[in-house]
């Protein structure tokens, strides 16, 4: 059975239908099967006060004639406690189990080949999360929940509920690694971002009807506070009155391509009060405690600053965000008084500061102040987003602890992929630095700018130019010295352990800025807490008792997140700091890095348990455009239409290698990524065709496809795994090809594994010249597809069935000679003298 599949061309190439069929949804796919499977996503979030409990539904189907795995990466507020994760599909209901990460993988590799439904979701850094669901079998309908718990921001009388809606392209910059990729997505694993591929979904075409429903109620229950008015701003959202408070919901038409805000403005500058909230465990042998700090009145002189203001113009901030970036940071400069020094930093893959003023920090006078005004002024956006260098300069221009303040402003959408290795590299250069960011854009990357922050400084959030003078009244309030430092908390009754406490080192206060600090105490929930500061300041508050049910998840999201952010930047033991998370995350039930849902349907639903493998596309952000790869992301990463790999076999030119044998279709290719300044091989779109298997490394699990009839061994005479004849479905970036066995009349003998592979390593290395490169390369692309089902079913190691998989696709593809042979070299040296790489979430 096939599948027909329709290729709408893309800007460049002919004109785009003015109106695509309806079932063109998805990108440029158009099947007559329907579309890819993300079908629906639906929020209901409740918030009492300001606590709020969101369930977050996915729906998936199944539009075609094989069994399939969907994969869908996703964004979560990175303050987000994930408690739990459901499935339901025909009928059945399985609740999701919390387990550490590489038992959670296995246990859902070994129910996807044994034919069992599975799902689970993973945290693959803070703020980004995959969904993956197996044996998705034709026709059906799978649903996925998952519930979290937060709390909202609260700042100058307004709270603030955040909920992202989609991953942004971000630009990965470092060396591609060598081997397969661990994910599905688009981007390849280098050394600087070693999950890449995990977080990169394909992106589709703007200008198609709505590919997703989307569906976002959020019910508020004020629970005493006086709300006085709701306001969303990127979303047309109706109000209506309910028994207990009011109800927002989104229009109907909203698409899946910007976060979700609403803003709940409160009519009491008094509604939030310094309080210590406590909630015993279950057990009543302790439990959590909540302690809400509003900062006290600003006293004493201000100490003079010095400010290095560093702004990202790289390809990424094009359109409304740069104008809006470069406003923000005037207006900072605008804020400084004689008392300040400063400089200013402009950065994308170079890094640029005004020519008319003096290198290093210059005094804030009224003709420097307009020097760097005006050379922001003229600043657009161009290039890439290499971070490190300007955090690096900026550190070294703010020097060593003195006697003045030391502020560093970074105004940027943090669409980068190495907010590790950045976070990890300037921890000691920025050291006692007080760091604020500015986020612009609609899927701003929140998670990073709130990490990079810390405890110490601030973190604004601005979606559009409506709100950028709203925006930085605040952050002129934040820049300036805090009201308060050294804040400590300290038993009084109430037996708090303070090595509980979260956020890790406390936070300063700042005007209009309350503090929430959270922990755990030993005993009866009753007595007092202490609460001092610098200059003598210091509060007594005693306990009351707490209705928030999510209290203690939200304490341990809290924790685990200063823990892995001390194991990102090497802050201690890496086992030590592991244990620990692990510990946590289980005991308490929150998804962290190291942890991950699983959920298992026991019944078979796919004798075979072969299956093909989707990743889901994702819309671009609104506000973005495509652009070509070397302009956008400076050709590390360009937001990649969902078109490319959609346009089946290479064309016979970029196969220079003896095709397979009679009746056996190329080897599904890889993905790869090309410049367009350097390679003929760009599709129609204008971006490289990224062809591939998709494979990737996860916990040994060799690829699946269908077995050939009549194969030994396995389900129904099948042998696991096997390759089988393709059935018409898309080749999508995500989805997995085998290379097919040839059927020659007589079949010649299978080589021991181990012999072939020392051999053929032996035989290219041996060679001097492409003339006896390319026989030696077609005799062993010839080899691997004719012998690959027989090791496999004799047993091969999962990883090395996938490794020869990878290689022969490539062996097919419009690469040279030369980068061939290297490939070659390259995979069967590891194969013949492997290496134990660390599992890629702990790198």
């Amino acid at each position: 059975m096939s599948t027909t599949i329709d290729v709408i061309e893309t800007p460049g190439a002919t004109t785009l239908p003015a109106e695509p069929a309806e079932d063109a949804g998805l990108g440029c796919l158009r099947t007559e099967r329907g579309n890819l499977p993300l079908e629906a996503v639906d929020v209901h979030a409740t918030i009492t006060g300001l606590a709020s409990r969101t369930t977050l539904t996915q729906v998936f189907r199944n539009p075609h004639a094989e069994p399939l795995e969907a994969t869908y990466v996703f964004p979560l507020p990175a303050r987000a406690a994930v408690t739990g994760l459901r499935v339901e599909a025909d009928g059945r209901v399985v609740e999701g189990v919390l387990k550490e990460r590489g038992e959670a993988r296995a246990d859902y590799d070994q129910a996807i080949s044994g034919g069992k439904r599975a799902a689970i979701a993973e945290e693959e850094r803070p703020g980004v999360f995959t969904t993956r669901v197996g044996n998705l079998v034709p026709g059906e309908q799978v649903t996925v929940r998952l519930t979290l718990v937060g709390v909202l921001a609260y700042e100058d009388d307004a709270a603030e509920y955040r909920l992202p809606l989609v991953v942004a392209p971000r630009y990965i910059p470092g060396t591609p690694l060598a081997g397969g990729q661990v994910g599905d997505g688009v981007a390849q694993d280098t050394d600087a971002v070693p999950d890449a591929s995990r977080i990169s979904p394909p992106v589709l075409l703007p200008g198609f009807p709505d590919p997703v429903r989307l569906s976002v109620v959020v019910d508020v229950e004020p629970a005493g506070l006086p709300v006085a008015r709701p306001a969303s701003s990127l979303h047309a959202t109706v109000t209506e009155e309910t028994a207990t408070g009011f109800r927002v919901r989104v229009e109907p038409g909203a698409r899946v391509d910007r976060d979700f805000l609403l803003r709940l403005r409160f009519a009491d500058a008094g509604a939030v009060r310094t309080s210590l909230a406590v909630r015993p465990d279950e057990e009543g042998t302790g439990g959590t405690f909540a302690l809400t700090v509003l900062p006290p009145e600003p006293t004493g002189p201000v100490r003079g600053r010095d400010v290095v203001l560093v702004l990202d113009r790289s390809g990424s901030m094009g359109g409304w965000k740069v104008v809006a970036a470069r406003r923000a940071a005037s207006r900072v400069v605008d804020s400084l008084t004689t008392g300040d020094r400063f400089a200013v930093l402009a950065f994308d893959d170079r890094l640029d500061s005004p020519d008319t003023l003096p290198a290093g920090l210059v005094e804030a006078t009224d003709r420097n102040r307009y020097r760097a005004v005006e050379f922001l002024a003229g600043l657009g956006a161009r290039g890439s987003t290499e971070m490190l260098a300007p955090l690096r300069r900026a550190a070294e221009l703010l020097g060593a602890n003195g006697e003045r303040e030391r502020v560093l402003v970074l105004v940027t959408d943090g669409q980068v992929g190495d907010e590790d290795r950045l976070l990890r590299e300037v921890a000691t250069g920025l050291a006692g630095v007080r760091v604020h960011t500015v986020g612009i854009d609609r899927a701003v990357n929140a998670a990073f700018l709130q990490r990079l922050a810390g405890s110490t400084g601030r973190c604004e959030l601005v979606e559009s130019e409506d709100r950028l003078d709203e925006a930085m009244r605040h952050i002129h309030h934040r820049i300036g010295a805090p009201v308060l430092t050294g804040l400590a908390v300290h038993a009084a009754g109430l037996a708090i352990t303070e090595q509980t406490l979260a956020p890790t080192p406390l936070p300063d206060l700042f005007t209009g800025a309350p503090v929430l600090i959270t922990g755990r105490y030993a005993g009866e929930p009753t007595g007092e807490v202490e609460i001092t500061g610098d200059n003598g300041w210091r509060h007594r508050l005693p306990a009351t008792p707490s209705d928030n049910v999510g209290l203690a998840a939200l304490w341990a999201r809290a924790r685990v997140r200063d823990l892995e952010d001390r194991y990102v930047v090497g802050a201690g033991n890496p086992t030590d700091l592991e244990r620990r998370i692990v510990d946590t995350s289980l005991r308490f039930g929150v998804l962290s890095r190291f942890t991950a849902f699983v959920a298992v349907d026991e019944r078979v639903v796919n004798e075979s348990g072969t299956v093909r493998r989707v990743t889901q596309p994702v819309e671009l952000p609104d506000g973005w455009v495509h652009q070509a790869p070397d302009t956008a992301f400076g050709g590390s990463y360009a937001p990649a239409p969902a078109a490319a790999g959609f346009a089946g076999a290479m064309p016979a030119a970029a196969m220079p290698f003896a095709a397979p044998p009679a009746g056996a279709p190329a080897p599904a290719p890889r993905m790869r990524k090309l410049s367009a300044a350097r390679s003929p091989e760009l599709g129609r779109t204008g971006m490289p065709q990224r062809l591939g298997d998709g494979v990737g490394r996860r916990g040994g699990q060799a690829p699946n496809a269908p077995a050939p009839a009549g194969g030994g061994g396995g389900r129904g005479g099948q042998v696991p795994n096997a390759p089988a004849p393709s059935v018409g479905l898309p080749q999508v970036p995500g989805v997995v090809g085998r290379p097919q066995a040839p059927k020659p009349d007589v079949a010649p003998p299978t080589p021991d594994l181990a012999a072939f592979l020392s051999t053929e390593l032996a035989g290219l290395r041996a060679t001097r010249t492409p003339e006896a490169q390319v026989p030696l390369l077609v005799h062993l692309h010839e080899a691997i597809t004719r012998h690959l089902s027989a090791w496999e079913a004799a047993g091969a190691p999962a990883e090395t069935v996938r490794r020869l998989t990878e290689l022969a696709a490539e062996l097919a593809g419009p690469a040279t000679v030369e980068q061939r042979f290297q490939r070659a070299v390259e995979i069967l040296a590891e194969l013949t003298e492997p290496r134990r790489r660390k599992p890629f979430w702990k790198r």
